[in-house]
């Protein structure tokens, strides 16, 4: 993995799952930066105030109050200065429908969340050497990545 500390952005409204990320993120042997926000204004919002220094990449979860992951994507991608943000999709759900349409409206990789520690440091583990080399800026490949 690229050794260049990476800022990571968690949007999730469920305060366990922001949680269980975190530790996750800390057992790797990488530094790296996380913010969270709870909520898709909250994202949007940050967003928009750090243009100048957007994150590596952002993981998105799908259901959240306010603007879904949805909704926020949609935006992400219609916005010149937010659109070649890597975003990785992160839910329980894994609806091969919603996943298409996640894919069709330009994120990157999407992750199921997974049921234990262990999956979700593996998934993680995956995503962030990508994110370091920044391989989603050709925007062809898409990953699923289920633990």
């Amino acid at each position: 993995m690229n050794p260049k500390e990476l800022n990571i952005l968690l949007a999730d409204d469920d305060i366990d799952d922001c949680h269980f990320f975190k530790e996750a993120l800390d057992s790797l042997p990488q530094s790296n930066r996380l913010t969270i926000v709870n909520n898709g204004d909250e994202l949007m919002e940050y967003l928009l105030e750090n243009i100048e220094r957007l994150p590596h990449v952002l993981f998105l979860d799908i259901n959240m109050p306010r603007k879904n992951g949805f909704e926020c994507l949609s935006e992400i991608k219609a916005h010149e200065s937010l659109k070649d943000l890597p975003v990785v999709m992160y839910s329980t759900s894994g609806s091969k429908d919603k996943i298409n349409v996640l894919f069709n409206t330009g994120a990157d990789v999407y992750i199921r969340k997974p049921s234990n520690f262990a999956q979700l440091v593996q998934v993680i583990h995956h995503v962030l050497p990508m994110a370091a080399e920044n391989i989603f800026s050709n925007g062809k490949l898409k990953y699923i990545l289920n633990a």
